[in-house]
């Protein structure tokens, strides 16, 4: 057999974006809307998934992901848009804080406000991270369909159980999942069809942050999120 031509797949998978441009579809509305077979519908549907240039609606349609958008304005101007916002969480916390964008597996921190002083957790903009660890992991994957996380969740330092209490609450925190004797608390930005475009997260020793978030710190983060969303869109 020969091999794949990759010009092939790329029209098909460009077939599966403009099938769901204008609205949701179903497997079998692919199939209708594409021509292609269903086994290679399904494939490339859940391949453009992982990446997030499609996601799957609330009754598990396929719709327009949130990557389109930031590859439409750029990732920079998104980091850009979130650096207004971090400056003032981490003044208002005493703690590093970070922006986050998934990237299939990893996490990409593309913006970030780091403590001037004293212990803190650094993490550079541009450092990749794994989705399997992390309070920003759990705020990206709680909205993600069950069959990627499922893919994730053997290999997480997390549950389902977890993900579904970010899901209520609305937040979420991990501590010394990532690294030892750190803490972290993360909410999910979301443009303005409710898909997640990142997670905004502070981040800092267990001593200082707690085992436990004050409201006033989970506030803050909420607030950061809140106006990210707003400004992003």
């Amino acid at each position: 057999m020969g091999q794949p031509n990759p010009v092939a797949v790329l029209d098909k998978a460009v077939a599966i974006l403009r099938a769901v441009a204008d609205e949701p579809a179903t497997l079998a509305d692919l199939v209708t809307r594409t021509g292609l077979p269903r086994a290679t519908a399904h494939r490339l549907a859940v391949a453009l998934e992982g990446h997030r240039l499609v996601r799957r609606t609330d009754t598990g349609s396929w719709a327009p992901g949130p990557a389109l958008a930031e590859l439409g304005r750029g990732s920079a101007d998104l980091g850009e848009v979130a650096g207004r916002y971090l400056t003032t969480l981490r003044d208002v916390t005493g703690e590093s804080a970070q922006f986050y964008v998934r990237d299939g597996a990893t996490r990409v921190c593309v913006a970030a406000a780091e403590r001037a002083s004293g212990l803190r957790d650094t993490v550079p903009v541009g450092a990749r991270l794994p989705m399997t660890a992390g309070s920003a992991a759990h705020a990206l994957l709680a909205f993600t369909p069950v069959d990627e996380v499922n893919r994730l969740l053997p290999n997480a330092s997390f549950t389902a159980r977890t993900l579904l209490d970010v899901r209520r609450r609305g937040w979420a925190h991990s501590v010394a999942e990532r690294e030892a004797g750190v803490a972290s608390l993360s909410a999910p930005v979301r443009d303005g069809s409710g898909a997640v475009l990142g997670a905004v997260s502070i981040s800092g020793p267990v001593e200082r942050l707690g085992r436990r978030p004050s409201p006033e710190v989970v506030g803050a983060v909420l607030d950061a999120a809140a106006a990210i969303s707003r400004a992003a869109r």
